[in-house]
This record gives structure tokens, sequence and C-alpha cells, in this order.
């Protein structure tokens, strides 16, 4: 019988790390379930797992889609699951990482999305701000922040071609699949001080060079860091001030993650991460797994 593993957590907590060691040791295939890693060509500044880092173990829901292409929610979770459902068949031990809760929960929960006709909608013109005085207009009482631009865009194109308002369903809490979801934290200070690292890792692998390719695709202009650093490039400001906007938007994002997982997730086991040792993390993990 299959075993499904979830890992879950904030961006830049070792989740990938994680995932790669529990692969090798139940012999599994990995699932992504990060919105931005389905996009091909983006890969320094979302932190893309590479071919070598793989080791070898299959990878799912990596570089599927152009960045041209418009990739739902609802996408995801139909093309996941077949994977999964798949995998599952094949009795495969299955890991499912990423820190795209939404994702995570349209895979694994009997979420259900509306059929529609889609009609083409854009955005591009409009700020944050209108976006959200459009959204709060049609429904007052919603809980989107006016910095989630994707959230925005999405209810205000269902309402367009639906006349409807995106609602919880009554089933988004019924899990369709029997899996162990771990969770990975740390405290701010140490997840700071990380990200901080980690961003300009980015920089010296070339996170600059490649929005500067890919500076043509309005979609990279949603993905942290990529604006801050054409910004830069265009001399609108400095190299220090588009890496503190960076660290800024990154924590604020992982805020959020923290937040998403634990108010939709009640069955999250969480464990510290030790950036100076995370061995001592993965055998933490995968003592508990044995224990079950």
């Amino acid at each position: 019988m299959s075993k499904i593993f979830v890992i879950v957590g904030p961006t830049g907590v070792g989740k990938t790390e994680l995932s790669i060691a529990l692969a090798k040791k139940y012999n599994a295939s990995v699932i992504n379930a990060d919105a931005t890693q389905v996009y091909k060509d983006v890969n320094v500044g979302v932190a893309k797992i590479s071919k070598d880092e793989m080791q070898g173990i299959p990878h799912f829901m990596i570089d599927v889609v152009n960045l041209d292409e418009e990739y739902t929610v609802a996408d995801y979770q139909r093309d996941a699951r077949k994977i999964l459902d798949n995998l599952i068949k094949e009795n495969k031990n299955v890991i499912i990482v990423g820190g795209s809760g939404l994702y995570i929960k349209a895979l694994l929960y009997d979420y259900r999305f509306t059929n529609e006709d889609k009609k083409e909608s854009n955005f591009q013109s409009y700020t944050n701000e209108e976006l959200k005085e459009k959204v709060d207009s049609i429904y007052k009482d919603n809980n989107i922040h006016v910095n989630n631009r994707k959230r925005l865009e999405r209810f205000l194109e269902h309402y367009n071609n639906t006349g409807e308002i995106i609602m919880n369903n009554d089933f988004k809490d019924k899990p369709l699949y029997d899996f162990v979801m771990i969770g990975l934290t740390t405290d701010r200070e140490s997840l700071n001080n990380h990200l901080s690292l980690r961003i300009n890792d980015m920089l010296m692998k070339g996170l600059i060079e490649e929005a500067n390719v890919l500076s043509e695709y309005l979609k990279i202009y949603t993905f942290i860091g990529y604006k801050e650093v054409l910004d830069y490039s265009q001399k609108k400001i400095g190299l220090k001030e588009a890496i503190k906007m960076i660290e800024s938007r990154t924590r604020n994002y992982a805020k959020r993650q923290y937040t998403w997982f634990k108010n939709q997730f009640d069955n999250i086991t969480w464990f510290n991460t030790d950036y100076r040792n995370f061995d001592n993390t993965i055998k933490e993990v995968i003592d508990y797994l044995e224990s079950l």
C-alpha cells in the first residue's frame, strides 16, 4: 500500500531537502505543490530544485506550463491528482512538498471548483488597490489581502465568468487520501536570517540575469524578487533597496504561509528546522514516521 507524506511550511525552511531525504528513505516519487515551480524557465528566483539536487528521484509537476499560459488551481488539481492516482495504482510511495497551501488543499481534499466558460480578463492596468475596491464592492466580507493580487484577480475573473462569488464549499475539509502531514518551522529570527542568506545566494546564482531574460513575461512580476531586481536593472532603485524590498516581501509571505497552514490544516505535526545540522531534523521526522 502506498504511503503519502506531505511536507509543508514557509519558504526557506528546508522542505526540499527534507523531501529528498524522505524520498530516498522510502523509495518515493515527489510531487511539487509550489505554485511558482510549475512554470518553465523561472529557476533561481523561485529556488527550483535542480536536476542534480533531485538525485535521480522522479519529480512531477515541475516545469509543466509556459510563462505566457494561464494555469489555475483547478488545472493543478486535475493534473497533480492524475499523477498521484497513477502512482498509487503502481503502489509507489509519494512525497508531496510545497508552500502553496491551496494547491495542497485542492489536491488532497474534496475541494470543488465551479465549471465555467472562461472569458478573457485583463487586469494589468489596475493597481492592487483598485482590484481590492472592485472585490469589496462585490463582496465586502471577503478576506483577501490587498497585496494578494493573484487571489484578487482570480475572484474577479470567476465573478466575471459565472456571476458567482468564490466561496469555500462544504467538502473542502474532507480528505480524499490517507496521508501524513509534516510541517517544518523555526523561530522568526532564524528564518529571517536564513532568508537573507538565501536571497544573497540567488543574486550570486544569477537572479538579475534571469529576470532580465524573462522580463517580457508579465507573470514573473507576480513572483517575489523579479520586479525588484528589474527595477534595479532599470536604475529605478539601488541594489540595497531592491534587496531590502525582496527581504520584506519574502518575510511577509512566510508569515502568510504560516497563518494559512495553521488555519486550514489541523493535522500537521510540526518539527523545528535545525539550520546548523539539518540531519537532526531529518532524523526527528523519520523517527516520528517510523513510530506510526
